[in-house]
């Protein structure tokens, strides 16, 4: 009986090693991964308020599959959560996030300071060109009007362009979940590269249109292009 178990003992280890090294490159991804926004956890830590006209209210709350999400609802408003952090784009270059809208903003133009307001935004800040120069921006928006995969300069300012990664109301109530290699989108819209980021933000707006808007965000995390 002790040389049964003896015999059978380095077979049951050596299992355990076969399988512990067939999940160690999963496991090595996930922990390359930095989650920057908990909402699923109900953690909104690190997450600081940035107003530019009125208070788009935010607040943790379940979705219809029992998960916790951040609801925004704005009317005629505009203000952000923003979220500090250095980020290695040369390693860390995905954003990944996921989102829901109840309806596009439907504003008339846009691409005009009239019409620049979304049901939900998500964007990094990038350090500007020189060492006076204020930020620069890509700003994900999912879109009334402009088709999906258009960009265009903000109206208000060039330190940011808009990128259209959903549009209109073919998937309004549906999660829409979207992954961007910032460091290469930054290098086509603004024609430089950059090794880091700076803040993640998101922002539902209605203070231009002066129109209404409600949409939910998923957790919002960053990981290496790999597969």
């Amino acid at each position: 009986m002790f040389s049964y178990r003896f015999r059978r003992f380095p077979m049951v280890v050596i299992c355990f090693l076969i399988a512990l090294l067939a999940l160690a490159p999963g496991l090595a991804r996930a922990q390359e991964e930095i989650v920057l926004g908990r909402f699923s956890a109900g953690d909104l830590t690190g997450w600081e308020p940035k107003s530019f006209e009125g208070e788009t209210r935010y607040r943790l709350t379940k979705d219809g599959d029992g998960q916790t999400v951040l609801e925004a609802v704005s009317k005629a408003a505009a203000s952000g959560l923003v979220y500090e952090r250095k980020i290695d784009v040369t390693k860390t270059p995905i954003l990944i996030w996921r989102w829901r809208i109840d309806r596009p903003v439907n504003p008339p133009d846009e691409l005009s300071k009239g019409g620049d307001d979304f049901a939900v935004r998500v964007y990094f800040l990038a350090p500007g060109a020189g060492w006076l120069s204020f930020p620069d921006s890509v700003v994900y928006v999912w879109a009334s009007k402009q088709p999906e995969g258009s960009a265009w300069p903000n109206p208000y300012t060039k330190k940011a362009h808009m990128v259209a990664v959903d549009s209109g109301a073919k998937h309004a109530g549906q999660w829409r979940t979207h992954r961007r290699n910032m460091r290469e989108d930054f290098r086509r819209y603004f024609g430089r590269d950059i090794t880091g980021i700076t803040h993640i933000a998101i922002m539902t707006d209605t203070d231009n249109s002066k129109l209404s808007a409600r949409g939910w965000y998923g957790d919002i995390r960053v990981a290496p292009a790999k597969p």
